[in-house]
């Protein structure tokens, strides 16, 4: 099959990419420096001719309304234009129509925009990354201190078994209209004292000392209130984060690259 990776640079995209190669799908990785600039469309049409498959894996924490919607937006309208019946595989996140986030309302906003472009859709939902738990985990620390919601708890998934079940929605049958997949999780759920305790262990630092506050505003009580967390129906798989973590480096990056 040919199959149109969007955001196949990224930390995701390129993985989805390696998976279906080596399936033997005929993979293409498009992004802005193949000539494909999802906020105006510019160059989706060439890219998407004669497709099978696409996969949204484009995103931008800092402008997801540029890249993640506007670019669902452009995919649906490219695919209507050339009359294409290709199959979009979207990569959205557990609770974002939850909470009241920013980044997590883009994510909503993008797969309502592939449902009304009328374009047969498989909406893919995972929980957060390792490696964003890895900051969750580090970000709030103050010397021997560190801060978390009253009650937040993350259900981090492995970005690799991620990519592979992209991968299999994208090469496998494709559905009549609309619909939204299991949604993927990893196979532990944490509270964010947890998380401290392992990124600590794991740089050879001796675990903080962690002080609950109580969450302030509708986005703060969704996280604090496990509304990230998926229900009992979830696909989980992929590495726990105490074995993504020992493949890491010791101790690990202050700034963790975030995948996008």
């Amino acid at each position: 099959m040919r199959i149109v990776v969007l955001g196949g640079r990224g930390d995701l995209g390129a993985r989805v990419v390696r998976a279906l190669v080596a399936r033997g799908h005929d993979a293409v990785a498009a992004s802005r420096r193949s000539g494909v600039d999802l906020r105006t469309g510019d160059g989706l049409e060439g890219a998407l001719a004669e497709v099978e498959a696409v996969v949204h894996a484009a995103t931008s924490m800092r402008r997801p309304q540029d890249v993640d919607v506007a670019g669902a937006r452009h995919v649906g309208a490219t695919l209507r234009r050339l009359g294409s019946p290709a199959h979009v595989v979207s990569i959205s996140i557990v609770g974002a129509d939850r909470i009241s986030y920013p980044y997590y309302r883009a994510k909503v906003h993008s797969e309502d925009a592939l449902a009304q472009a009328g374009v047969n859709t498989t909406i893919v939902r995972a929980t957060q990354f390792h490696a964003l738990a890895a900051v969750l985990g580090a970000a709030f620390r103050l010397g021997p201190l560190s801060f978390s919601l009253r009650d937040m708890r993350v259900q981090p998934v492995d970005i690799d078994w991620v990519a592979e079940r992209l991968a299999d929605h994208a090469g496998g049958p494709a559905p009549s209209g609309f619909t939204r997949a299991t949604d993927l999780a990893g196979p532990t759920a944490y509270d964010v004292r947890q998380i401290a305790e392992l990124v600590a262990g794991h740089d050879g630092r001796r675990p903080p000392r962690v002080l609950r506050v109580p969450p302030l505003g509708d986005v703060l009580r969704g996280f604090s209130e496990g509304r990230i967390v998926p229900g009992p129906g979830v696909e989980t798989g992929g590495r726990t984060f105490e074995e993504w973590l020992d493949g890491q480096p010791r101790p690990l990056p202050r700034r963790m690259h975030l995948p996008g």
